[in-house]
């Protein structure tokens, strides 16, 4: 297994700490006038998304950790639980909804997502950036209102509520930043 040395930091690393896998967000190295130098940190917990801030000596050594983010394809959901499939190798993996983060709501059947694990252990899933999704409800944009940033409310074909421009309507297929669930562009 990989060893790595808090001297040698770079953002993006991931390694197991006090048996947590972390991710360095951002570090620094610093050189006291007086004393030994040490290396100023701001990790992220990959499981749990808490970020925390800790300083180490430069010769401090740690495991490696290595994320995995495989792609897989959502196929259905059972109740709580989700089923996604590999595509090569054709088998099917379910994962309960507490893997699912809220920006999930978007994803449609057939979608392919990122599935990351640590050590085999699922811990989140990552739809894609943007997806093309159809406005199956919307009440209907009133004419002659050209006031700048009039939004509505939309519900799209997954369930999804987001707000949309008012010349939106039922039927039309819009694109969706998923990271922050907002509507982008018509599709």
């Amino acid at each position: 297994m990989e060893v790595v040395i808090a001297g040698d930091f770079k953002n993006g690393v991931t390694f197991e700490m006090d048996g947590k896998v972390v991710q360095v967000l951002e570090f620094q190295h610093v050189k006291p006038g007086k004393g030994a130098a040490f290396v100023r940190t701001k990790l992220k917990d990959v499981i749990n998304g808490a970020v925390i801030e800790k300083t180490f000596n430069p010769t401090d050594k740690f495991e490696g950790a290595y994320i995995e983010r495989r792609e897989m394809e959502y196929l259905y959901n059972d109740g709580d639980l989700y089923y996604f499939m590999d595509p090569e190798t054709y088998e099917q993996t379910p994962l309960n909804s507490d893997k699912l983060g809220d920006n999930f709501k978007f994803v449609k059947e057939n979608t392919t997502c990122k599935i990351v694990s640590y050590k085999g252990n699922v811990f989140s899933v990552e739809p894609p950036v943007f997806v093309t999704l159809e406005v199956t409800d919307t009440e209907p944009g009133v004419r002659g209102d050209t006031a700048t940033n009039v939004t509505k409310a939309a519900t799209l074909e997954t369930g999804a509520i987001v707000r949309v421009p008012i010349f939106i309507n039922t039927g039309d297929l819009i694109r969706i930043d998923t990271r922050v669930g907002e509507y982008l562009e018509r599709a």
